[in-house]
């Protein structure tokens, strides 16, 4: 078993036994955008690192603009070494829960996240999924997933993640859970979150490493699908100052607190 030292503050430092780490991605490895995006210095070379340590490392992100394939080779093109079996993401995620309880999902998601659900029987739905359409959430787009649950006898409303915000090299832009929640209140339900923070897809990745939570650690730059996602599991959390860190309302009305003080992938991650 490997030891795992990160900075709790510039004079102290803490040590506990680590045999895993799942990384978030956007915001601690990129920072996305229009253009595709771009690696934040330092975290390619942290991520190399790391998969080279011994320690088992996963991959775990609420993005839901691309297909999973089509997200990793992304990251490829930045220079990380990632396989596409190694990233979990929502939408896997759903398409199982939906085969599996054979329901015909109101698709309101991204255009090219829309080949994740090729398969599905569509017709007659009854239940609504919403993933982080971007500039899909038109009024009239929004108000039809609210008719489609709204007519329901029994709502059924899927969210893939409940992320407040999220930040692109242009600035902050609103996420799924502001959405999610519009349509809670409208329709007066409670949405089956697939994502981050929900423990059953934590538990997931966990599961695929073998390890038990008090093992791993979580990294990432959200408070509250990050590190209070991964402490409800039993894990340990870790804040980084890059993405979502410095945003002004980020800790406001939050009580999840980072187990360890906030560090910078390129700084401290490569001490894993």
């Amino acid at each position: 078993m490997r030891r795992c030292v990160v900075s709790m503050a510039a004079e102290s430092r803490m040590e506990w036994s680590v045999r895993g780490v799942i990384l978030d991605m956007c915001g601690v490895l990129y920072d996305s955008g229009e253009d595709g995006g771009h690696a934040i210095p330092g975290s390619v070379a942290a991520v190399k690192r790391l998969m080279d340590s011994g320690l088992i490392v996963r991959f775990c992100t609420n993005e839901t603009q691309n297909t999973r394939e089509r997200f990793v080779q992304k990251l490829r093109k930045m220079g990380f070494d990632i396989s596409v079996s190694h990233v979990f993401s929502p939408a896997p995620a759903l398409t199982h829960i939906l085969r599996e309880r054979r329901l015909r999902p109101h698709l309101l998601v991204h255009d090219d996240l829309m080949p994740e659900f090729d398969g599905l029987d569509m017709s007659s739905p009854n239940c609504v999924v919403i993933g982080d359409a971007a500039d899909k959430f038109s009024y009239q787009n929004l108000n039809e997933a609210f008719r489609v649950l709204i007519g329901l006898e029994e709502p059924l409303l899927f969210s893939l993640g409940r992320g407040r915000y999220y930040k692109e090299t242009d600035g902050l832009k609103l996420d799924v859970g502001v959405f999610m929640k519009g349509l809670e209140f409208a329709c007066g339900v409670r949405a089956e979150v697939v994502g981050k923070p929900a423990a059953a897809f934590f538990r997931t990745v966990l599961e695929d490493m073998s390890l038990q939570p008090h093992e791993v650690v979580m990294i990432g730059d959200d408070l509250v699908n990050d590190v209070g996602g991964a402490q409800s599991c039993g894990m340990k959390g870790i804040q980084v100052r890059t993405g979502k860190y410095s945003c002004p309302g980020e800790t406001c009305g939050i009580s999840a607190k980072p187990r360890m003080c906030s560090c910078e992938m390129s700084e401290e991650f490569t001490k894993i």
